[in-house]
């Protein structure tokens, strides 16, 4: 990553994605806002899809074709090669909501210190965790973020964020999840309450499952010295569990501690 001036990268991993792909960059091409570059990761298509990329005539539009192991290792791959003061992933099967969106974003980035700012999400088809048309999913507090995600393509990062890590690449499709549980744990967000982009239900995200993501793990493992809080009383038998095989006295303490309290105060209700 070099410090220039681009103001925002958007990064989309591509796989065979002709069909939806110039619908995708459309909706960037024609923002009112153009300081951004478009960093297109492609998994060595076997389709027209960089064919159909190439017909856009414009310099802001950056391509890569390389073998890959999976979406997450083609957003790291876009990461390291970004310019923006800000990065955004879309979908190649999903479009910005309207012209205006990275206008308001850039008039955000200036009223505000905060390194994530998101909003909502249409929701288009059957997502499996939204209702078609459903406008998704308003502000996030701990409570929230702790049984559902944050659509990744309502999300803005700044990029001083990845200086120290990258997008989990042993995740299928929870790997957003990931990051962002991660992130909240360490960060303030920034909601603004517009609408950032029609999300297709039809994709990778919604169809497959993630074998490898354990919620209850990545919660205690980047939430570990807030556990006591209430909002992680539903996991207080994960917790206890984590105490037993605890290999640090130390650990055993706390989790056990931490048990103990959410068990009382679940009684008491």
């Amino acid at each position: 990553m070099q410090k220039v001036n681009t103001f925002i990268s958007i990064i989309i991993p591509t796989y065979n994605s002709a069909l939806t792909i110039s619908k995708c960059i459309n909706s960037i091409l024609t923002q009112s806002f153009a300081n951004f570059e478009i960093i297109i990761q492609d998994g060595i298509s076997k389709d027209k899809t960089l064919d159909i990329i190439a017909n856009f005539k414009d310099k802001r539009i950056i391509t890569y074709s390389e073998a890959d192991h999976g979406i997450y290792d083609a957003m790291n791959k876009g990461i390291d090669k970004a310019n923006g003061k800000w990065f955004y992933f879309l979908g190649s099967d999903d479009q910005l909501y309207n012209n205006d969106v990275f206008r308001k974003i850039y008039e955000i980035t200036k009223i505000t210190k905060e390194k994530v700012i998101y909003g909502n999400a249409l929701i288009m088809g059957n997502a499996g965790w939204a209702k078609n048309r459903q406008i998704y999913d308003g502000e996030f507090n701990l409570k929230k973020i702790l049984k559902r995600n944050i659509c990744h393509q309502a999300i803005f990062y700044n990029h001083s964020l990845f200086k120290e890590i990258r997008f989990n690449q042993q995740y299928h499709v929870c790997g957003d999840y990931d990051l962002n549980l991660k992130l909240f744990s360490q960060h303030r967000f920034k909601f603004i309450d517009f609408i950032i982009a029609i999300f297709n239900g039809g994709g990778t995200s919604v169809v497959a499952k993630d074998n490898h993501f354990n919620l209850a793990n990545c919660i205690i493992d980047y939430f570990y010295l807030k556990l006591y809080k209430s909002e992680f009383s539903h996991l207080k038998n994960v917790i206890r569990s984590k105490a037993i095989t605890s290999s640090k006295l130390s650990a055993k303490v706390y989790l056990n501690a931490v048990y103990l309290k959410h068990k009382i105060c679940t009684n008491a209700d």
